[in-house]
């Protein structure tokens, strides 16, 4: 016996094992995307509440020092309960590498930024040195912070994974500057040698000279500008690094 004309039709559209109509897919279709808008959301609001905890965190810290730094100062700035800042760090002392860690990420922005690939290696280094000393004399509390990671016997010891992303940050910069004696020695310009061993020498002597600037008696002993001191202390080693050939004049 044969259907009626259109009853095949209206039982595919109705209840069952039919496929709904096309009215009705459309209409379910902002249901499915929502739940994605919502984590969205969250996940914006969560970086949004972290960043406000960096920020409350670095100007307590960089104020007070780590050990006399309020917690609950750090609460208050950021407008969330003390209780939230353990949702996101396990204690202070990660906390504070956390804004360590923030702020070595853009002085490594503006350390590459100071590349000219068209510069002299030996003029290179200068320029680069400049830009060190100005960065840290203009901000020495962002400074003052490094000590962290030398520091854990203050600070508590804290997650291998945290000094990893610390030393990675460093690692950075230094191979910036690992990479320009390199390209000297290349060039002809520096003699051979282990341009990431001279980077560290460099490095070392920047923050040794850096951190004499902030005790009264080892200014008092150096008896010299700072920047002056800093310039010449560049100098010799440049004068060691120079290929026979080549002049730091």
């Amino acid at each position: 016996m044969t259907a009626p004309r259109g009853r095949g039709a209206g039982a595919r559209a109705g209840a069952g094992s039919a496929l709904p109509a096309e009215g009705a897919a459309t209409a379910i279709a902002p249901a499915k995307a929502a739940p994605s808008a919502t984590r969205l959301r969250r996940a914006e609001r969560k970086e949004a509440c972290r960043a406000a905890i960096l920020e409350a965190a670095r100007l307590v810290f960089f104020r007070d020092g780590f050990m006399p730094a309020n917690l609950d100062e750090v609460a208050e700035r950021a407008q969330v309960a003390k209780g939230t800042l353990y949702r996101y760090f396990d204690s202070k002392a990660e906390l504070y590498v956390a804004v360590l860690a923030r702020d070595g990420r853009l002085f490594e922005q503006k350390m590459r930024a100071t590349i000219d690939p068209a510069l002299d290696p030996l003029d290179q280094i200068r320029r680069t040195a400049r830009f060190y000393y100005q960065h840290w004399t203009d901000n020495p509390e962002y400074f003052a912070i490094f000590w962290a990671l030398d520091n854990q016997s203050v600070i508590g010891e804290l997650p291998d994974a945290v000094v990893e992303e610390v030393t990675k940050l460093w690692e950075g910069c230094l191979r910036v500057l690992a990479d320009v004696i390199a390209r000297g020695v290349k060039e002809g310009r520096f003699a051979p040698c282990d341009s990431w061993e001279i980077a560290n020498v460099l490095w070392t002597l920047a923050n040794g000279l850096l951190q004499s600037d902030l005790a009264p008696s080892r200014r008092r002993l150096r008896r010299r500008r700072l920047d002056r001191v800093f310039e010449h202390a560049i100098e010799i080693v440049l004068r060691g690094l120079a290929a026979p050939t080549a002049s730091t004049a």
